[in-house]
């Protein structure tokens, strides 16, 4: 089964209703922010978990309370369903 990446309409409009996720360079992007670096390991870590279980794997970087994600998908040549799948269940690791 392939993934197909998503024309510009349908991620111009999935991005309307996914809370504090934006575009950029052709990835959808988001940077999270907590308390503390224990905080943000452990959403990493929840996150990475999920990710695991979808054969789904993010890009991202940690500096002490902030993680950077920026998702696509390289199968697919852009972004997919899978990436919007992802963002949702980081969404919701997080508390919006």
């Amino acid at each position: 089964m392939s993934v197909q990446k998503l024309d510009d309409a349908e991620i111009a409009r999935r991005l309307e209703t996914l809370e504090g996720w934006s575009l950029k360079d052709g990835k959808l992007h988001r940077s999270f922010r907590f308390e503390n670096f224990i905080s943000a390991f452990g959403f990493m870590t929840q996150a990475a978990l999920v990710a695991e279980v979808m054969n789904h794997h993010p890009e991202w970087f940690n500096v002490y309370n902030t993680v950077r994600v920026d998702l696509t998908t390289h199968d697919a040549g852009g972004i997919s369903d899978l990436d919007f799948q992802l963002a949702e269940r980081m969404n919701s690791l997080r508390g919006g």
